[in-house]
């Protein structure tokens, strides 16, 4: 019997999460910061900020549903985008590779959700899709996928360089947005 098995810890899922950091470890640095996920983070951005002025406006019907959720979804994308970046301070930094020296947040934000700043990129995007185009929806999701895998080659740095992540991860299961992803 091992340590892992008196403690009452499933191995089985401990192999699993290993997997999951393996994987993630592999997913390409893109830089020596990660400079690569900015530029594809950015230019995904542009393409919903493009699709929304050029794509065919939502029908007159829904209009003022969708500009009220839009302005919600934005507003709360803007609150999480505010409060993680006055969360991390002077540790804010555009690139996914932590900076040195850097310390793990658990207050704010950080405590309800692990990236905050993408989470609030994407209800940011969400909003201007309802507020512009359907068309916006298409950069939107694959935006969703992309932080996503940006996540996951972020953790995998994060892991390494910040003691008490893993348990950190572990306490907030949130990823981007508080109570619900």
């Amino acid at each position: 019997m091992t340590a892992a098995d008196a403690k009452g810890v499933d191995n089985a899922g401990t192999a699993g999460t290993r997997a999951a950091e393996d994987a993630a470890s592999r997913l390409p640095a893109l830089g020596r910061k990660g400079g690569g996920w900015v530029a594809i983070q950015i230019a995904l951005v542009a393409a919903a900020v493009a699709a929304g002025l050029a794509g065919a406006a939502w029908p007159p019907a829904a209009s003022p549903w969708l500009a009220a959720a839009g302005v919600i979804a934005a507003l709360g994308g803007v609150g999480l985008l505010v409060g993680g970046g006055a969360g991390l301070g002077s540790q804010l930094t555009p690139f996914p590779r932590p900076v040195a020296g850097g310390e793990l947040r658990r207050d704010g934000v950080y405590g309800l959700v692990r990236h905050p700043m993408y989470g609030g990129a994407l209800l940011a995007l969400l909003g201007w899709a309802l507020l512009s185009s359907p068309w916006a929806l298409v950069p939107l999701a694959a935006a969703a996928l992309f932080l996503d895998a940006k996540r996951r080659r972020e953790e995998a740095w994060l892991v390494k360089s910040l003691a008490g992540y893993d348990d950190y991860r572990r306490q907030v299961r949130r990823r981007f947005i508080p109570f619900v992803w």
